[in-house]
């Protein structure tokens, strides 16, 4: 078992053997009150200046209108571009394609209570909101992050998968919980095309995973069902299963009696067959890898006194070609979840090759990238604090850590941000195309509290580490927002 050496007052360049230093020249931070967020920023251009541009959701407390619910944000400078309201939180991270054709991305973002927007990239203006159908209206609760597939419908425009589920008002233990769906929107204008009851009946909080450009039998839509306290399965299905609205056919990969199965799964090849492989967390504080051909059990890994709600970051952590895995976990049972702790997976073999505990827990997933150039890649990954004074209050800070798997060390951002961040994954890559990459991170602003939705601020960090490779997992589902990883 390996632990992380903290080392106090040395700069995070220093630790990873980079002389350069951080620079203030194009970073900003913009405030905004009165709001909070569970989203991941995405990042397009979406006013064409060649610089990326933000993108994120965001509300009040549940059940809450907003004004504020989509928001984009000029990437030069934090100014905000366009806001787009919804009825309740949009909890998800959005998923982005052009399809008014005028050479900008539009946003597909989802949310709690069948919230579902597609919006002009460009303008702001809605395409389209989700709509109950009329025969229908009890049955659809949150939309879980989309994907887009081939076209559904001969329109000549791909379509969007999206898994539906989740009713808040069920009692923690209350087995008797409304089926979760896997549902094919047309992305022109929100109408269902097919929706697919799960093949256990059970509910769903995960985001569909979908391997793309695969034949169409194949078996490509990794999903799940069960949640905090209700046990759930883990499953791969085809379109074309999905399309006929019968998916008891689906392989079953895995299975939990008392915990279910929510954190995005990764496609990946971990066999070295040049087949896409998957590798998904389970509640239950497992991560468990599986044949991308055959659907056998390559290893597992087991973390006791564990639950996983967040995803998977996927690397070049050790010495071979093989992807390997970062993944923080809860470390109590829900709702008693307190401290963190993370591993760092060999993907060849499912051996744990670093371990720590760092931060108070958070939902947020960590992001990848080769911070020193030595071929290696280093995992960030937000930390939360809780500082206690003398009147045993309360203050609550957040910071970015980067590790370093060679070495075993661990190196704070010089940011020491107020406030908390729930579940928002950072956005790492190059926004302004000048060689050097930027960081969107988002955090809460309340002091004294952690679960707030009165004030969020968005930050881009602008560094001096050199772009030395494709970033190939810098933010939330990798940086395709697909949940893929390639070679």
């Amino acid at each position: 078992m390996f632990f992380l050496k903290r080392l106090v007052g040395c700069t995070l360049f220093f630790l990873l053997g980079y002389s350069g230093e951080m620079s203030a020249q194009e970073s900003w931070a913009k405030k905004l009150p009165g709001i909070g967020t569970f989203s991941s920023p995405r990042v397009a251009d979406l006013n064409n200046d060649k610089v990326g541009d933000i993108i994120l959701g965001a509300g009040r407390k549940e059940f809450q209108a907003c004004d504020s619910a989509v928001i984009a944000l000029d990437g030069k400078t934090g100014k905000m571009l366009w806001k787009v309201s919804a009825k309740d939180q949009i909890f998800g991270s959005a998923a982005l394609k052009d399809i008014t054709n005028d050479g900008i991305a539009d946003v597909f973002i989802n949310g709690r209570s069948a919230e579902l927007i597609a919006v002009n990239g460009k303008t702001g203006d809605v395409i389209w909101r989700f709509e109950k159908p009329l025969n229908q209206t009890k049955e659809w609760f949150n939309f879980y992050n989309p994907q887009f597939i081939p076209d559904q419908n001969d329109d000549g425009q791909d379509d969007v998968l999206i898994s539906n589920g989740g009713d808040v008002l069920a009692e923690p233990h209350d087995p008797n919980r409304p089926p979760g769906h896997l549902v094919i929107i047309n992305s022109k204008n929100g109408e269902v095309i097919s929706r697919a009851k799960t093949p256990d009946g059970g509910e769903t909080y995960m985001s569909v995973s979908v391997l793309p450009n695969m034949p169409s039998t194949t078996k490509n839509v990794l999903f799940g069902t069960g949640g905090e306290t209700i046990g759930g399965h883990l499953y791969v299905t085809s379109l074309p299963e999905i399309r006929s609205g019968d998916l008891s056919k689906s392989i079953l990969l895995a299975s939990s009696e008392t915990k279910g199965f929510v954190g995005p799964g990764v496609w990946v090849d971990v066999n070295g067959d040049s087949i896409h492989d998957i590798v998904a967390n389970a509640v239950d504080g497992r991560i468990l890898a599986f044949d991308g051909i055959t659907y056998n059990p390559i290893w597992s890994v087991s973390v006791p006194n564990t639950e996983a709600y967040s995803s998977i970051a996927v690397g070049r952590f050790t010495n071979d070609t093989v992807p390997d895995f970062f993944v923080s976990y809860a470390q109590g049972v829900w709702p008693d979840l307190e401290w963190s702790k993370q591993i760092m997976v060999d993907g060849s073999n499912g051996k744990v090759e670093f371990e720590d505990s760092l931060g108070f827990y958070q939902l947020s997933t960590p992001i990848v990238a080769d911070l020193n150039g030595d071929g290696k890649d280093e995992a960030l990954l937000p930390m939360n604090y809780q500082v206690t004074n003398e009147y045993h209050m309360k203050f609550f800070h957040n910071n970015i850590m980067a590790i370093e798997f060679t070495e075993k060390i661990a190196a704070e951002l010089d940011l020491q941000n107020e406030g908390n961040n729930l579940s928002s994954t950072p956005w790492i890559g190059d926004i302004d195309n000048n060689g050097f990459l930027d960081l969107i991170y988002v955090h809460g602003t309340n002091v004294k509290q952690t679960y707030t939705f009165d004030g969020l601020q968005i930050n881009r960090i602008d560094t001096k580490f050199p772009v030395v490779r494709e970033i190939k997992w810098g933010s939330y589902m990798g940086s395709n927002y697909n949940g893929v990883y390639n070679e």
